[in-house]
């Protein structure tokens, strides 16, 4: 078995971030599952990343049944595997944080092509937006904004798929404006 993947490892590698992606919402899928929702990805680069990230403790099998004399897994993300703490952040070099962001930024954006090349398109009707808005915090005040947020969006998150929910990527950046003062536009 190979050494744990930390999240770092994770997060800087495009393709395990999609398979991550992929897993969110406490999803189990096959390699076949996870094979036809990443279909721009070759199988055997695939193969190889899920076989790392079993290895690495990433994800997990949650069942193995027999199909046509072969075994058949089904895996999940294994809690928290994928996930940067306080620690872990603060040991990530400058250079790392830009490519763990540029990688995010990239997923995101495969996603939101992946979105717009289906057939019925309607962002009014999905929910679909994004936006940029500047807010003026003090520390404490930026505490408290993370604490609502959360009381907010963690319920949810434990929302299961039955039937009648959508499944949605809800992202978020928080940073510093560091540009002068310049209020970012917002868009649809």
């Amino acid at each position: 078995m190979s050494a744990p993947l930390t999240p770092a490892d994770v997060v800087l590698h495009p393709v395990r971030l999609r398979i991550v992606q992929a897993f969110l919402g406490d999803r189990q899928l096959t390699t076949g599952e996870l094979r036809a929702e990443l279909d721009d990805v070759a199988s055997a680069t695939l193969y190889r990343q899920v076989a790392a990230m079993v290895d690495g403790g990433v994800l997990e099998v949650a069942d193995e049944r027999r199909v046509r004399g072969a075994v058949e897994r089904t895996y999940r993300l294994r809690a928290g595997a994928a996930y940067i703490d306080a620690a872990g952040a603060a040991a990530m070099s400058a250079d790392d944080h830009r490519r763990a962001f540029l990688t995010f930024v990239a997923g995101l954006l495969g996603s939101f092509d992946r979105y717009l090349d289906a057939a019925d398109v309607d962002l009014a009707r999905d929910g679909v937006g994004y936006r940029s808005h500047a807010v003026y915090l003090t520390d404490d005040e930026l505490a408290a904004f993370v604490d609502d947020l959360r009381a907010v969006v963690l319920p949810r998150l434990a929302q299961k798929p039955d039937g009648a929910r959508t499944r949605r990527l809800f992202s978020t950046v928080l940073m510093p404006a560091r540009d002068g003062g310049t209020d970012a536009g917002a868009a649809p």
